[in-house]
């Protein structure tokens, strides 16, 4: 699964969660062993990304990750407002 593949899981992921999807933006930047990817939505729409305890933004970084394994890289999502 390519990098442009991984921005889309993120993006209908994010999008499906929060009020405001014309407000989700995914930026992404790769190297040779790394991908890393920028989630960036609404402020109001924050906590719902996040969840409690984070629950929600670590079960987008898990499945982000599942989807890399193939590529044999690493991958990063950060959450900004």
């Amino acid at each position: 699964m390519g990098v442009f593949a991984l921005k889309e899981v993120v993006e209908v992921l994010a999008k499906a969660l929060v009020d405001h999807p014309d407000q989700v933006i995914v930026a992404q930047y790769a190297t040779d062993k790394t991908i890393h990817l920028q989630l960036s939505v609404a402020p109001e729409d924050m906590g719902k990304v996040i969840g409690k305890q984070g629950k929600i933004a670590n079960a987008i970084r898990t499945i982000v990750k599942a989807a890399a394994v193939k590529d044999g890289r690493k991958v990063i999502v950060d959450i900004d407002l």
